[in-house]
């Protein structure tokens, strides 16, 4: 009776205790919004900028020979060290003149006696010419010794001929640069005989300065171009009679594989007559001065080329990191004034020092998520916190990390 009774003051106690305790569950599931995701926000870099046509191409030497012995004989002297630079002129090699110095001693004793015999054929003329006056000479032995000096002065002229033919082999004894340029190795070593059927190549030289950069050119942009080109003309008063690219100067940029950006300047300078049918593309040519030392463009290199068309002023330029796309195209994510998120669609255009330039769907001011993107969804709030757009171009990462490293 007694544990009865402590069981139903117990179950009394619990039932009063019950609608606290049900109150207390209620309180402790009520739903608590989390704070808004926080993302890094920046204005678009305002900057003017310059419209680039991009190409690929190749650098090719503005010139190349093969020297050559021209006159057979034993190739006496070697004068450079492979792989060298020379100039226009340089003796490279000499063959043994000994040959060639006799044959001019030779040919200027031949034009000495041919000279002789003209003057001794001259007197008889001249004889011949007195005496046909007084009649004691024919007309056949005037006519005769006119015969014998225009012979005799046609002997003078195939003397002095050979002559000149003998000191011509005599200069090709010595081997010089036709141009100026890296020298390669030699083929030939020195006791050799040389030219003796044919001219032997001896080396070779690659002419570093200027550079020529060749690349092909689709119509479309052939097309702009020769606007371009056009405008140039009229500007700057140019006789179209006369007009060649570099008059117009159509600047050309260039860069290497090993490159950032493209530090090498240069101009148009050559096209072909018309476009490939079979590729729909013209080859063009560009000239770059290659001024260093040594020479940085190199014959056969891989280029990447540019060429700037049109400049406009004051385009927004956003990190690339803050494009994202879905099926409708490329979009940007902007918070306003109230930290809700907007969805701008967006056309963009050419990289600047890292940076996207937008075309179209941006304006300045606006604030673009540029870290952060994954968390945001448009119309949603975010927490922004601001940073510059410029701490975020190339050369500004550049600079960081080479602080940090400091």
């Amino acid at each position: 009776m007694a544990v009865r009774a402590i069981t139903q003051r117990g179950l009394a106690c619990l039932g009063l205790l019950l609608p606290f305790l049900l109150a207390g569950c209620e309180e402790s599931n009520t739903y608590v919004a989390p704070p808004p995701p926080k993302v890094t926000v920046a204005e678009p870099l305002i900057r003017d900028t310059v419209d680039y046509l991009e190409f690929t191409g190749t650098t090719v030497s503005s010139g190349r020979v093969d020297v050559r012995a021209r006159i057979p004989g034993v190739l006496q002297e070697m004068h450079f060290e492979p792989g060298t630079w020379v100039k226009a002129g340089d003796l490279l090699f000499t063959i043994d003149p000994l040959e060639y110095e006799t044959a001019v001693k030779v040919a200027e004793a031949d034009v000495v006696k041919a000279e002789a015999r003209q003057v001794e054929a001259g007197k008889s003329l001249e004889r011949a010419q007195t005496l046909i006056k007084r009649g004691n000479i024919s007309k056949a032995a005037l006519d005769e010794a006119e015969a014998n000096f225009k012979t005799a002065e046609a002997a003078v002229l195939a003397a002095k001929s050979m002559l000149r033919r003998a000191d011509i082999d005599l200069g090709y004894t010595n081997v010089t640069a036709p141009i100026a340029g890296r020298i390669g190795r030699n083929r030939v070593d020195v006791g050799n005989l040389v030219g003796e059927e044919e001219a032997t190549v001896l080396t070779d030289i690659t002419a570093f300065r200027p550079m020529y950069v060749y690349f092909a050119i689709n119509e479309r942009d052939l097309l702009r171009i020769l606007e371009v080109y056009r405008q140039r003309v009229r500007e700057r008063g140019i006789d179209t009679t006369k007009e060649t690219a570099q008059e117009a100067e159509i600047v050309l940029e260039l860069g290497l594989t090993n490159e950032d950006g493209f530090p090498h300047t240069g101009l148009l300078d050559h096209s072909e007559s018309g476009v490939d049918p079979a590729t729909g593309t013209v080859q063009v040519r560009g000239i770059f001065a290659n001024e260093y030392q040594p020479p940085l463009l190199l014959p056969g290199l891989f280029a990447r080329v540019r060429m700037p068309i049109d400049a406009r002023p004051d385009m927004p330029l956003v990190t690339e990191r803050a494009i994202a796309a879905d099926q409708k195209g490329l979009f940007v994510l902007v918070v306003n004034d109230e930290n809700t998120v907007e969805k701008r669609f967006v056309r963009i255009g050419q990289l600047v020092d890292g940076l996207r330039v937008i075309e179209e769907g941006l304006t300045a001011g606006e604030q673009v998520i540029v870290n952060g993107i994954q968390r945001a969804r448009p119309g949603g709030t975010v927490d922004p916190e601001m940073t510059d757009m410029s701490l975020l171009t190339a050369s500004g990462r550049r600079d960081a990390a080479a602080a940090a490293t400091n």
